[in-house]
């Protein structure tokens, strides 16, 4: 038997008893895609503290609702597009958060602050300009060509698993994929141009 196979193997089982409300087939699952969903929630979020909530929240969301996947996409595939759409929610209210906090301090008559422009601890951490120049340019882009880039570039998804866990056509995940790495190219360009 394959790695691969015998890998898929143990996944079934594991699912299969997690259906049956095992928590502890579902704490090795956990375990299986923490990493690998934390980087799409910190990749799309820009945020650490974020990334990690949405990845909770994303294994409570499929906890609750393991005897509903029929397996008709891979279990990576659910699991991101559950964190997905998690971040989506988080930067939903996270802009709502900010406006509100903005009008209060407005209608106080202090002047407004705008958030820091300090690069994260991972940013920090890399030590490498290009890599912070890379970082920024990213998460200048529009939240779906950012999902886009990550799923497909950062994790290596195919075209049509990106598609499924956003909901979009294979011809339109090209395109955003496209016009986001045209955008990178840019920002990376001028970024270095600049003293």
């Amino acid at each position: 038997m394959s790695t691969v196979t015998a890998e898929i193997s143990e996944e079934l089982q594991l699912l299969a008893a997690c259906r049956k409300g095992d928590a502890t087939a579902f704490e090795q699952l956990v375990l299986r895609y923490q990493r690998s969903l934390y980087n799409v929630a910190f990749r799309i979020s820009s945020n650490e503290a974020d990334a990690a909530d949405i990845v909770q929240e994303t294994f409570l969301a499929a906890w609750r609702k393991i005897k509903e996947f029929r397996g008709e996409a891979k279990l990576s595939t659910w699991l991101t597009s559950i964190a997905v759409n998690q971040a989506r929610t988080r930067w939903q209210q996270n802009r709502q958060k900010q406006g509100r906090e903005e009008s209060l301090e407005a209608g106080q008559g202090r002047p407004l602050q705008v958030a820091s422009d300090q690069p994260s601890a991972m940013e920090q951490l890399e030590r490498s300009q290009l890599r912070e120049l890379l970082e920024r340019c990213i998460k200048a882009l529009d939240q779906g060509f950012r999902e886009v880039l990550v799923l497909r570039d950062m994790r290596e998804m195919p075209y049509d698993e990106v598609g499924q866990v956003l909901g979009l056509r294979e011809g339109t995940v090209k395109s955003r994929l496209f016009r986001a790495r045209e955008s990178v190219r840019d920002c990376v360009t001028k970024g270095m141009a600049q003293p």
